[in-house]
């Protein structure tokens, strides 16, 4: 079993930056994929980024390329997400993910955090 608690969110105005932290506790493996989704209100939950601990490759939803990076690996057992630019669309409650199974990388997360808020003001 894997415990995922994420950490960062808050309040900020359109163009700040914020930094999410996920702390995995439990059996986690180097294999693992590490993703961030997001919800907002009367939406469904769309996938944001993601990490591969083994190699370290990210991957990323073209609405945050370029503003976004994901972070993180095994041995600290975190992840991050580094959000700039933020917009007045990205507000959401940010949920961090893990998948045992490293294929396929948006969907079929097996492990979820409760989520933190993020409110981008414009």
């Amino acid at each position: 079993q894997v415990q995922l608690v994420e950490s960062g969110g808050g309040l900020v105005q359109a163009g700040d930056s914020l930094r999410l932290s996920c702390a995995a506790s439990g059996r986690t493996f180097s294999s693992y994929k590490m993703g961030w989704f997001r919800q907002a209100p009367g939406k469904e939950r769309e996938f944001v980024a993601a990490i591969s601990w083994s190699d370290g490759v990210t991957y990323y939803a073209d609405s945050v390329k370029g503003r976004f990076a994901i972070s993180g690996g095994n041995a600290e057992n975190t992840v991050h997400l580094q959000m700039n630019s933020l917009r007045p669309e990205d507000t959401a409650v940010y949920y961090c993910a893990a998948k045992r199974d490293p294929d396929s990388t948006y969907a079929g997360y097996d492990y979820w955090g409760q989520g933190t808020q993020v409110t981008v003001s414009s």
